[in-house]
């Protein structure tokens, strides 16, 4: 696939950042701007068939079953090396998966067209957006037969926060706000150099 930078004239259509996936239209035969949204310089055309994300983290956790059914949670936070905004969730395979939340808005539902997808019959083909809004990040039913529920609670929309769990159907996600550290992230033991 041929990628355009910055300032380029690739002409009518979208375009989306290869850093971000953030989309950019153009509507005449204008040059490509900077990314809006990280800054990049590099883009490809955009396509219907190909918006969906790639996962950042894919990986099956040490622990399982048992007491420590949500230790995979805990497992991901600490996989997750940059700031920023996350859904995870565990795979009925076992798998735990997780996905930035980069975008002005992430489509979640059984659509080929989602960012998000399940191939489920309990999720909706249009389920649920996640949107981004000056105030933080919003959950929208999108009109969905089965709902979106929020720690339980079934919403028509409903702003996150750290820590909340989403329900599309039968799938559980996570939603991480993982903050900006200064310095180096450190585990829960206390550096013996500092004692």
């Amino acid at each position: 696939m041929r990628a355009w930078m910055a300032g380029d004239v690739a002409g009518t259509g979208t375009f989306r950042c290869t850093e971000c996936d953030h989309q950019v239209s153009l509507d005449d035969v204008d040059g490509l701007p900077v990314c809006p949204n990280c800054g990049g310089k590099e883009f490809v055309r955009a396509s219907l068939f190909s918006t969906a994300q790639t996962p950042l983290l894919d990986f099956r956790p040490a622990t399982s079953g048992g007491a420590e059914e949500d230790h995979w949670i805990t497992e991901l936070r600490e996989a997750i090396e940059l700031p920023g905004q996350y859904l995870g969730y565990k795979g009925g395979d076992g798998h735990v998966v997780s996905f930035p939340l980069r975008r002005e808005w992430t489509r979640i539902g059984r659509s080929l067209a989602a960012d998000i997808r399940f191939d489920d019959a309990t999720v909706s083909r249009r389920h649920a957006l996640i949107v981004r809004q000056p105030d933080g990040l919003r959950v929208l039913d999108d009109r969905s037969l089965n709902g979106v529920f929020v720690n339980g609670e079934r919403v028509e929309w409903s702003t996150l926060a750290d820590g909340d769990e989403i329900v599309i159907g039968r799938h559980h996600l996570n939603f991480m706000d993982v903050p900006a550290v200064s310095g180096m992230r450190f585990s829960g033991s206390a550096r013996e150099s500092d004692a």
